[in-house]
């Protein structure tokens, strides 16, 4: 079980009017603060957000497979090469 970690930092936030009602009735209707209800939710969406930008897992043989495609060389783009060698809409002449 996590031991409680004392809150010592503090979070401004500027919101519309609206948005802190909606929050307000929100906190109400779960029993919290609205202070409990807007850490808790944003909490979960990090949550949410952060896994599979941090780490992710792969069995031995994806694994072996991943290091691989990343050791390959690269491929060749001969078209794109040769799409970058043409001037771009922005560096042609108008007519």
């Amino acid at each position: 079980m996590p031991t409680a970690e004392t809150r010592k930092e503090k979070l401004d936030l500027r919101l519309t009017a609206s948005a802190k009602k909606t929050l307000q009735r929100a906190a109400q209707a779960s029993g919290r603060s609205v202070s409990e209800f807007v850490l808790e939710s944003a909490l979960a969406r990090a949550e949410e957000t952060l896994p599979d930008r941090q780490r992710f897992g792969l069995e031995a043989e994806q694994w072996t497979a991943f290091q691989a495609a990343l050791d390959a060389p690269a491929k060749s783009a001969g078209r794109l090469a040769k799409l970058l060698q043409e001037p771009s809409v922005f560096e042609r002449k108008r007519r």
